[in-house]
């Protein structure tokens, strides 16, 4: 009798660590989704005051700025400004989901890659203060949301890795722990964004 108690309860135990042990990975993996949000958030709102100061230092110098680099990118970049405006709005949604915002945010890092390309034929914009400062708090940023993403990926993978293991597996389905799928690689850091004048 007192064997089979302790049977019980040692497979209590052990179901209860298993269960808790899921909770929090759980947590974690909802916890690093929060953190990507967070840095999405960030980055969405420096991104109109970018543009704003390019969009002010191009009305500043229309003829030099604007008018070079609508001749010479003509269908290229004609909208770049417009579309990092939009894409900043869908990352700073909070009702979008994950993914939508991440594909904002791949979007805008192209569109930004392309931005800080001509802005490197520009000295004066590369000189103006608010540029260079928007720059680097961009620069921060990115590596911000791409060690988020980083994160994210790993506890997914350790949460994934718990839910399908044995004997949690038999729990997991049991409480509705689903499994989660990871962020795809960022697409504008697997190429060079391409400026043509």
């Amino acid at each position: 009798m007192i064997i089979a108690i302790v049977i019980i309860a040692v497979i209590v135990i052990a179901a209860i660590l298993i269960y808790n042990g899921m909770v929090s990975a759980r947590n974690s993996v909802d916890e690093a989704e929060s953190q990507i949000g967070v840095q999405l958030k960030r980055r969405a709102d420096l991104i109109p005051n970018l543009v704003n100061t390019v969009k002010g230092y191009a009305k500043h110098e229309h003829d030099t700025f604007m008018d070079t680099i609508a001749a010479r990118n003509e269908g290229t970049n004609g909208s770049t400004l417009d579309n990092l405006e939009s894409d900043a709005a869908t990352m700073a949604d909070d009702n979008a989901d994950l993914a939508q915002r991440v594909k904002a945010s791949d979007a805008a890092s192209a569109g930004l890659g392309r931005l800080f390309a001509i802005a490197e034929n520009y000295p004066n914009l590369q000189a103006s203060q608010n540029f260079s400062q928007l720059q680097e708090e961009l620069t921060s940023t990115e590596n911000r949301v791409a060690a988020s993403r980083t994160n994210f990926n790993r506890v997914v993978r350790d949460y994934n890795t718990r839910i399908q293991s044995f004997p949690a597996n038999l729990f997991a389905g049991m409480f509705h722990f689903t499994k989660r799928d990871q962020l795809p690689t960022d697409p504008a850091t697997e190429k060079v964004p391409e400026v043509k004048f």
